[in-house]
């Protein structure tokens, strides 16, 4: 019995008809933390925020589980381009939304001086949820992360694609490093996000399904239950999104720059493409999860200067050499989608990555707030 046909899966788990845009459409969506204008400290007013933001933008802007966070939304585009124009235009909705109440908004993985004991959880009965369930680790410093979804017609590709994505997700993750800094320290780390928001439950790499029904049946026994009220409760770093038949990355950090959220999303929707065209469409359990944690961890640590554990399970390689094929197997799929500039952009991206710009700043500037207002600066750069 097919998926789609639904009569044998729960509601939430049918798959929409593609969307009239066609294959591989583009949705992005993008955390964001709101700033006090006079400290740069973050600013815990989301519910003073979202009345004044324009009207009609309800499904553009969110709370999110803390309230000096945000979440952008774009619709859903068939190519990059129009994607970040709308999201453009958004950061310059939302900033001039806050200026009158002297805040600013500014993206990165983490805040760079945050402190957990400052911290306050949103009001919504989503938010309150979390907070019940996860306790105090709710209450931990807010992280912030880029989605990209891109659309597949069928929910076995979808499963499929999904599957293969694990193997590149440690790579994502290295290359969209933009958390150097957790409560006012330099920690090592180029994503300290990755390990902070690891505290919280169903998070990480899921593992390989079978088919679309076994995913649906390993998620709905956590709804029978009780467990979660919901799908998007497991907040998992690839995940077929049946609201939207989607594919959903979730693994890397936020990005300051439109340019540089603007090529990772290229290289997503190019990866998805080649998967689904090119895959052999079977089950491919692929890299062992030990061996997928790992380089997640080293991605994380290291960013592009990581050496991840390669296919043959015997060496390591460069992130940069696996970026490098995996840029050349992608990027005749990017032509055919129309991203092929903006996946150009991603060596440059690469060469200098969040992360690093961040600890040039702090250096040159000898001070974290002024580099979270570089940040603000920066989040309107092209917009």
């Amino acid at each position: 019995m097919s998926a789609r046909a639904g009569t044998a899966l729960p509601a939430w788990a049918a798959w929409p008809e593609p969307h009239e845009q066609g294959a591989y459409t583009v949705g992005i969506e993008e955390e964001v933390m709101l700033l006090d204008q006079l400290t740069w400290a973050l600013a815990h007013r989301i519910d003073s925020v979202l009345p004044r933001l324009p009207h009609g933008r309800t499904t553009s802007f969110t709370a999110e589980t803390h309230g000096s966070a945000l979440e952008i939304q774009t619709g859903v585009h068939g190519e990059i381009g129009s994607a970040i124009e709308e999201l453009g235009a958004l950061r310059t909705e939302l900033d001039e939304t806050l200026k009158p109440l002297s805040m600013r908004a500014a993206s990165a993985g983490t805040h760079p001086f945050a402190v957990w004991q400052e911290i306050v959880v949103s009001a919504g009965e989503r938010y309150q949820f979390v907070y019940g369930s996860m306790r105090e680790l709710a209450r931990r410093e807010p992280t912030f992360g880029l989605h990209v979804h891109v659309g597949v017609p069928d929910p076995e590709q979808a499963i499929h694609a999904a599957n293969r994505l694990r193997t590149e997700l440690p790579l994502l993750l290295a290359l969209s490093v933009n958390s150097p800094f957790w409560q006012g320290r330099d920690t090592g780390l180029g994503s300290a996000r990755t390990p902070l928001f690891q505290a919280f439950p169903r998070v990480g790499i899921p593992r390989a399904f079978h088919s679309y029904e076994e995913y649906v049946e390993s998620v709905d026994v956590l709804i029978r239950s009780g467990a979660v009220p919901e799908p998007t409760f497991l907040w998992w770093d690839v995940r077929p999104q049946p609201r939207f038949g989607t594919v959903e990355v979730r693994i890397m950090d936020a990005q300051t720059t439109l340019a540089d959220t603007a090529g990772l999303a290229a290289l997503v929707q190019s990866i998805v493409r080649l998967e689904v065209e090119e895959g052999a469409g079977t089950y491919d359990e692929g890299i062992p999860p030990e061996v997928l944690n790992e380089n997640r961890f080293l991605a994380a640590r290291d960013g592009m200067d990581a050496e991840l554990i390669a296919h043959d399970l015997d060496t390591r390689v460069p992130a940069r050499e696996l970026l490098g094929d995996l840029l050349v197997a992608c990027r005749p799929h990017a032509e055919d989608l129309g991203c092929a500039a903006e996946l150009d952009t991603v060596s440059r991206l690469a060469d200098r990555t969040g992360a690093r710009r961040q600890l040039d700043l702090s250096r040159s500037l000898g001070s974290l707030p002024r580099v979270v207002a570089v940040l603000a600066d920066d989040f309107l750069a092209g917009a």
